[in-house]
């Protein structure tokens, strides 16, 4: 396999995640004198604030997911590659990638971030992790799954298994998931399954700490607990979960919760680069950059958004910016302007994070919203969080294709999207996916070569 990329005097701006960062910059150089090359493993952008209703089943997977290539239709000096990244060569300008090796002038590392186990083995192998699309997929998968075999299990003692859900991390996308959840059981059991009582269905929202959404202030903490709880919700605060077997979760103090359906939503990671050397990484796996958004010690090497960390840029966080889609968005923001800056041979600009506010919803007419000192909560920040989310998401039809699912949401319940769909890989997708996986990749990419038939050099260099 090789890039195909054409040799150009233009210099190279190489984007490694189509992210919220990544996707902004891109953006922000459309009009500059660089040849954009952008890699991800997918082909398409993705709205993660939503994922949670994807796997809910409140709305459609590509009502949030939009296509690189159709964003991108038309420019000019523009690449995109589907591949993954798996070593960095900084001295030679070189990446080696999953379909080969291209060469940069500039690299910016913005593939984000992963669920983070915390070292955990079996956590890491038996929980669904609730990160990305295909994630989310398998989710409502298996919530809908569990829920047909709860009707025909042979055991009072697997039904509750099957029926108990259990989910680890009060931050946002915990308390989102387990609202969504609850007006699941409240609203769609009752008709879909009226043969099964939704009393027997049970949701956990367990949190390691004294309060739920931890970013926020405790106002909004208690409020968005008094929400859960109203929705039937069982929030379990100051409890760490150590281990998960035999279809139960284990807790810190010696109980335990018989479930099937576990859900980790506890903790983040970066996205790692296999060869990155640890020096170069900072909490939670994190790159560690300057104010410019440098890697140390890297000629020629950024990162923005989740994957990396500014633990001394900026004063008012000194321990490293939220990991948010608005610090990415202006980071990428910036980043495309001190690139062209320091083509014109100006000096860059520091980055600075602007807080536009933060917001989380546990279902309808609930929700909190803060902004500077602003605090509110109830139906007025739950139609805020409506429009800013359906502001963000990309395509006019994605947006009316939501705000449609959201009103019918709102009358009825009685969308149709409770579909079991498992998608099978075509033979010739499995054997190259297997090719590739099973590719050594050598530490010393020049000397090698392009000895492995799928890993050949820019054809065109």
């Amino acid at each position: 396999m090789s890039f195909n990329i054409p040799t150009s005097n233009r210099k190279r701006v190489v984007i490694v995640g189509g992210g919220f960062g990544g996707l902004q910059l891109a953006n922000k150089l459309r009009k500059s004198d660089f040849q954009v090359v952008l890699i991800d493993r997918n082909n398409y952008h993705q709205f993660p604030p939503l994922i949670y209703q994807i796997a809910s089943a409140g709305i459609e997977p590509s009502s949030i997911s939009f296509p690189f290539r159709k964003i991108f239709q038309r420019r000019k000096n523009f690449f995109y590659r589907m591949a993954e990244v798996r070593s960095i060569f900084p001295e030679h300008k070189i990446i080696q990638t999953s379909i080969g090796k291209v060469s940069y002038d500039y690299l910016v590392l913005a593939a984000g971030a992963t669920t983070n186990f915390f070292g955990n083995k079996n956590v890491a192998e038996e929980a669904m992790p609730m990160k990305n699309v295909s994630e989310a997929m398998g989710l409502r998968n298996a919530l809908l799954d569990n829920f047909e075999r709860a009707l025909t299990c042979a055991t009072d003692t697997e039904r509750q298994e099957l029926l108990n859900v259990v989910i680890v991390g009060g931050g946002a996308t915990g308390v989102e998931i387990a609202g969504a959840l609850s007006e699941m059981k409240n609203f769609v059991l009752p008709k879909d399954y009226p043969d099964l009582p939704n009393s027997l269905m049970h949701i956990y929202l367990i949190e390691a700490g004294p309060r739920l959404l931890a970013a926020m202030s405790e106002e909004s903490s208690q409020k968005v607990e008094q929400y859960l709880r109203s929705m039937g919700v069982n929030v379990l605060l100051n409890k760490m979960v150590t281990d998960y077997k035999h279809h139960s979760v284990f807790l810190k103090d010696g109980s335990s919760i018989a479930t099937r359906t576990f859900i980790w939503v506890s903790g983040v990671a970066a996205q790692p680069i296999g060869n990155l050397d640890p020096s170069h990484l900072g909490r939670g796996a994190r790159i560690i950059v300057d104010e410019f958004n440098r890697v140390k010690g890297l000629d020629g090497v950024y990162s923005i958004g989740d994957q990396c960390i500014m633990p001394e840029g900026d004063s008012k966080w000194p321990g490293g910016h939220p990991q948010l889609a608005q610090v990415a968005i202006q980071q990428g923001n910036l980043l495309a302007k001190n690139l062209m800056r320091l083509e014109q041979g100006k000096e860059m600009k520091p980055f600075r994070y602007k807080n536009l506010g933060t917001m989380a919803t546990v279902g309808r007419n609930r929700a909190v919203a803060e902004f500077s000192k602003m605090k509110f909560g109830g139906f007025f920040a739950w139609l805020l969080w409506l429009v800013v989310h359906l502001r963000s998401i990309l395509g006019v039809r994605n947006k009316m294709i939501v705000l449609f699912n959201w009103l019918w949401n709102y009358i009825s319940y009685a969308q149709s999207l409770r579909m079991i769909i498992y998608a099978k890989k075509a033979k010739e997708v499995i054997e190259r996916e297997h090719r590739l996986a099973s590719t050594h990749w050598g530490t010393d990419l020049l000397s090698e070569g392009s000895e492995d038939p799928h890993c050949t050099d820019e054809s065109a260099e």
